[in-house]
């Protein structure tokens, strides 16, 4: 029997350790209310065991996440060690959701001088 293949890790210290939520105590929070789903079925014990294969869909602000856990890891390193222990599934968010900027650029010299040309015009008066 492979050891490897039966290990699993907690849920939240998965989460934590892969950086998907600020603290340990959040990710338990996360895991209790219901927002968190691993392999379709709802899980609600921040101490369910995740392996590698496991597909985890959850919300992070105001996207759903669809992750597959590649490795578990043994430690909550830096985001480039994080970034290795799943693979991200969902689609590709386009960028052009941003809202357009509501305070209208003006053309520089046209109209009346704003405040810093204006210091930068008394400057040069004697």
């Amino acid at each position: 029997m492979n050891q490897a293949a039966d290990e699993k890790l907690r849920l939240d210290k998965w989460l934590w350790y892969a950086r998907f939520f600020k603290s340990r105590t959040l990710s338990a929070e996360a895991v209790t209310g219901g927002k968190v789903r691993v392999n379709k079925q709802p899980v609600h014990k921040p101490s369910f065991g995740v392996k590698p294969g496991d597909v985890l869909t959850f919300a992070q602000q105001r996207r759903i996440r669809v992750i597959e856990v590649v490795a578990l890891g043994n430690r909550r390193g830096p985001a480039t060690e994080a970034q290795g222990l799943y693979r991200d599934l969902d689609p590709p968010q386009p960028d052009a959701q941003r809202a357009p900027d509501p305070t209208p650029r003006r053309t520089p010299g046209s109209g009346r001088p704003t405040k810093k040309e204006r210091r930068a015009i008394d400057s040069i008066k004697p």
